[in-house]
């Protein structure tokens, strides 16, 4: 409608400068018309194109509409969150801020802890290497203890099994004196108690025969009777090769004033030992080696009351009957 109002008017103006303007107005009319014309097509080519951009623009406008609703509601959304999150964010800067505080009081409380507990530490180190030190010298003392208990270990041992030997070689022997003295009284068997007694102690046999079974008082001589003892007491040394013979006089305390060979009870004691002696060995094979003759006087009494009673006592003669030892001393001697 636009265009067509556009043609007319443009006409009546043509017919209106022809009729009124000279041929040379006419052709510059003319000439403005074309151009006028031709604008006027390049006005509606822009406007045809202004259009197709305005629907462009308007479609693009509606998209942007919907993009600026859907990004308000989004904004909304996000500003929603963005504050949550904020007051999350504070609670969870005041909940770290308490830890921190919370933190530094313990950092704080412990470095003296910990101070403690490494002084103990270290007190505790050096007891500890003060006792390792201690264990290893007695570890060193032990060893050496152990080496010496060994020793003393194998040294007894030894002492054991040399004192099992000696017991069984005293064994042996107090069976050997036993059995001797079983002889001596089989073979004295009549002169037992009649002046005559037998004993075994400390490991030998003592026969003790009184001052009246062998001599008259005051001499040295062996009368019948004593000879006869002496002979039977000789056949049984003579089949016993291992015992040997100590022949002791003894007298009583009352002073002998005599002459001669027997001036004293020490005179006394030694003859009659020594009769004693050569009787046995007269009347048997006993080696004389084996027997020792021996005067005590009067210095070992049997009672010391010095009454007719224990002087009578006192006077006798003493023959002890021993093991040989020498098994025996061999043994101690090997110890």
């Amino acid at each position: 409608m636009k265009k067509l109002t556009y043609i007319v008017v443009a006409t009546i103006l043509i017919g209106s400068i022809i009729s009124c303007v000279p041929a040379r107005k006419y052709e510059e009319l003319n000439s403005k018309y074309k151009t006028c014309s031709e604008e006027n097509e390049s006005l509606k080519a822009s406007n045809k194109t202004l259009e197709e951009q305005t629907i462009e623009l308007t479609s693009s406008v509606e998209q942007l509409k919907k993009a600026i609703a859907s990004l308000e509601n989004d904004t909304t959304i996000m500003g929603n969150s963005l504050r949550l999150m904020t007051t999350n964010y504070d609670n969870i800067n005041k909940t770290y801020q308490l830890l921190l505080d919370k933190n530094n009081e313990l950092l704080s409380g412990n470095k003296v802890t910990t101070e403690k507990l490494t002084k103990d530490l270290l007190r505790t180190q050096e007891e500890l290497q003060a006792k390792e030190d201690a264990l290893r010298t007695l570890e060193g003392s032990l060893t050496v203890k152990e080496e010496k208990l060994k020793k003393l270990t194998t040294e007894l041992e030894l002492r054991e099994k040399r004192v099992n030997e000696l017991e069984a070689m005293i064994s042996r022997k107090d069976s050997l004196v036993t059995a001797l003295k079983n002889k001596v009284k089989d073979a004295l068997l009549g002169f037992e108690n009649n002046g005559l007694t037998i004993e075994q102690k400390n490991g030998k046999v003592y026969v003790s025969l009184d001052e009246s079974l062998l001599f008259s008082s005051g001499s040295y001589a062996v009368g019948t009777k004593g000879v006869d003892v002496l002979k039977k007491l000789a056949k049984v040394l003579e089949q016993n090769q291992d015992i040997n013979i100590l022949v002791e006089g003894h007298t009583d305390n009352v002073p002998l004033n005599g002459k001669g060979d027997v001036a004293d009870n020490w005179d006394l004691s030694v003859k009659r030992a020594t009769s004693v002696v050569k009787i046995i060995t007269t009347n048997s094979s006993v080696n004389p080696k084996r027997l020792t003759a021996a005067g005590r006087g009067e210095y070992i009494p049997l009672d010391m009351t010095n009454t007719a009673d224990g002087r009578k006592k006192n006077r006798r003669t003493e023959i002890i009957l021993s093991p040989k030892l020498d098994e025996l001393l061999q043994l101690l001697e090997s110890n």
